[in-house]
């Protein structure tokens, strides 16, 4: 008989429970900010129920037990047995910390340290409402189970005491001996509906899932007295305590939840509201169109071959080139150029739709802050309206990987710092709610992504202070720094104005690693902060790291590649235009200074005589920084394909890869970012 081999499927399962994890996290948040809704909890059911099948077939048990928990406290609400309160809400987003936790423990083929069993018993207590969940906020106890009948129980439970029956709540513990307790508990359900109406049972007789009988309720109409009943119930093998006391229906106000407001109480839940609008827009858009999952070392391949079919196309293109320079076989260079035309276009159709394939929409990396802000929220005693736009806009899935810590920093920052106190709002007559607002679009060839908040904005005093005091920058410095500058300060390497560290924020080291991130993407980060109105922060990033556009230079007799997203002009300059200040070169253009980069010399390459006194100038931009590149020769631009310099040869300082041309000679791209730096002294 053929045997499976469940490693070779551990990938797919991985992104199975990632997936699932998402939604479960995505609909938690809905059920925190619309309250009960039907069809939320059983997306919520059908998940978990996803995981407990994957994770019971792959032999990873804890897993499959931890969701078998969850799927058993969501059959109690979806079966209004419970209500959704803050406490069910903490409790699901521990699960699911802890079942992230497992996958990470699978993932990373460590031996499993993650201990499930307590927080197992702490999700059936809450079941049962012997835990701290109960969904009034009301003392636990016996006879104090009210708050998990239904309304509709509490409702049915008036009408029969009006009717002159009375109304018990009773509680039965079976004896932990007993064997089938499930069974016990039926017996004691069928002698108590023949001594009057059974209103409700916790849990139901008819449970779909398989229900901890260990402590059962009944609510029960009868003509009876409590301690006939109570005899009764004790005179009954393996029943081994009873407890009958009157129950007290509650008012159709009273018996639904309620939702906390500032108002309710000093200590009210802040939580986070996340405009869903386009979340919504963006399922219905998934649900339309089938996926399949590839593995990405095979799109990579794919990738790799269509790099080569543009290289060969640009070969091609400088064969009939050189053909055409020498005036010879006039009609093989025709046919020629139609042959390459042809093959550009297919190539061209290629090249797009592999990077489809590549391209994910950007709510995969979105997804993951609402849960992230809710949290913060909470522990930083903040209310935060938290809108995201343009999850549907789409990104290569390697930048995507690579930009999430960066936004999570910015994010992070955000909230601690940009964002003030409920009351400091209050009093500079602000909403009582702090806006934070994510949103991502495309702008001509590349992806914007901005993180906007209507905190207190940067204070450039504050920061120039805390840069004198590092000695990052003199006294005379600061003074001669407009506030543009000196809120760029906050990218300088050790740069803080945080006075305690923070569990949310960190050591305030980490804006200069964000830069340095983007940079690396080929990226750019730009910021514009008002003090009192709030601070943006925009990054711009190429669609893809694979294939781009890029200006050929030549540099003495080498050449090289700067990419195009970084190229804002090209000009051409008398030589004697170009100064030295304080031994930098400087270069005024419409009347503005930019400092002039002599890529030969940063290089290491020989200049070469310039008899025309006309220099070509490339002007780049990354961020608010604008400077002039040197270079001896322009070569026009083309379509590259970004290569590795590999582990062989590893980073080289001012290069960022490599690519073959079309006359087969492989050259360097230059790192614009990494230039820029040499300009700042960083």
């Amino acid at each position: 008989m053929e045997t499976f081999d469940l490693t070779e499927f551990l990938g797919v399962f991985i992104d199975e429970v990632d997936e699932q994890l998402q939604i479960m996290d995505q609909e938690v948040l809905a059920l925190e900010e619309d309250g009960e809704s039907k069809e939320v909890i059983q997306k919520l059911f059908r998940a978990a129920h996803t995981i407990k099948g994957s994770s019971a077939t792959m032999g990873f048990d804890d897993m499959a037990k931890l969701t078998h928990a969850m799927e058993h406290l969501l059959d109690h609400v979806r079966n209004n047995r419970l209500h959704v309160s803050e406490a069910l809400i903490d409790l699901l987003f521990k699960c699911l910390d802890q079942l992230r936790q497992l996958k990470d423990e699978i993932v990373s083929e460590e031996e499993q340290r993650t201990d499930v069993a307590p927080l197992i018993k702490e999700v059936q207590s809450f079941s049962q409402g012997t835990g701290g969940g109960n969904a009034s906020g009301q003392p636990e106890g016996k006879g104090e189970t009210a708050a998990l009948f239904t309304a509709e129980t509490h409702r049915k439970a008036q009408a029969l005491k009006e009717k002159g029956l009375r109304i018990f709540q009773v509680e039965v513990k079976i004896s932990p001996d007993c064997g089938m307790k499930s069974v016990r508990a039926f017996l004691i359900y069928n002698e108590l509906q023949s001594w009057g109406e059974m209103i409700q049972t916790l849990p139901a007789m008819d449970s779909e899932v398989d229900a901890d009988f260990q402590n059962v309720y009944f609510l029960i109409a009868t003509q009876q007295d409590a301690e006939d009943i109570k005899d009764l119930l004790q005179s009954m093998n393996e029943v081994a305590d009873v407890s009958v006391v009157p129950f007290t229906a509650r008012s159709e106000a009273q018996s639904k939840p309620v939702k906390k407001t500032r108002s309710d109480s000093g200590s009210a839940e802040k939580k986070p509201k996340v405009t869903r609008k386009r979340q919504d827009e963006a399922k219905q858009r998934k649900q339309t169109k089938q996926t399949i999952r590839v593995d990405v070392d095979r799109l990579e391949h794919l990738m790799n071959l269509v790099g080569e079919l543009v290289i060969d196309q640009t070969r091609i293109k400088q064969v009939a080139s050189d053909l055409g320079r020498q005036n010879s076989g006039a009609e093989a260079i025709e046919e020629l150029d139609q042959v390459t035309d042809h093959i550009g276009r297919v190539i061209g159709e290629l090249q797009e739709s592999v990077m489809k394939v590549r391209m994910l929409p950007i709510g995969q990396l979105f997804s993951r802050f609402p849960r992230m802000v809710r949290d913060l929220s909470h522990s930083l005693n903040k209310e935060i309206d938290l809108v995201i736009e343009g999850q549907e806009t789409e990104l290569d899935r390697t930048v995507i990987e690579k930009i999430g810590d960066p936004l999570i920093h910015l994010i992070r920052n955000a909230v601690d710092h940009g964002l003030e106190s409920t009351e400091e709002r209050i009093k500079n007559n602000k909403p009582e709610k702090g806006l934070l607002r994510i949103n991502a679009y495309h702008e001509e060839n590349q992806v914007v992504i901005t993180v906007e908040d209507d905190g207190a904005g940067i204070n450039p005093e504050k920061i120039k202070a805390s840069a004198i005091k590092k000695e990052l920058i003199t006294t005379e410095e600061a003074e001669a720094m407009t506030d543009e500058e000196a809120i760029h300060l906050i990218f300088r390497p050790g740069f803080s104005t945080v006075a305690n560290v923070s569990d949310v924020s960190g050591r305030g080291v980490g804006m200069d690693i964000v830069r340095n991130h983007i940079e690396s993407l080929n990226g750019i980060i730009e910021l514009d902060s008002k003090l009192g109105k709030g601070t943006i922060f925009k990054i711009k990033l190429p669609l893809t790291l694979a294939i781009i556009t890029g200006l050929i230079v030549g540099i003495g007799e080498r050449t090289f590649i700067i990419p195009m997203s970084n190229v804002l002009e090209i000009v051409r300059v008398p030589l004697d235009s170009i100064q030295t200040i304080k031994g930098k070169s400087i270069v005024v253009i419409r009347e503005q200074v930019l400092p002039v980069v002599w890529l030969n010399d940063l290089l290491q390459i020989p200049r070469k005589d310039r008899n025309n006194r006309q220099v070509p100038l490339v002007i780049v931009g990354l961020g608010e920084k604008r400077i002039a590149l040197m270079v001896d020769e322009l070569h026009g631009n083309q379509e590259i394909v970004v290569k590795s310099l590999g582990k062989y040869i590893g980073k080289i300082k001012y290069i960022s890869g490599a690519t073959i041309l079309g006359d087969g000679r492989v050259e360097l791209i230059l790192e614009v970012a990494g230039i820029s730096r040499v300009v700042n002294d960083e």
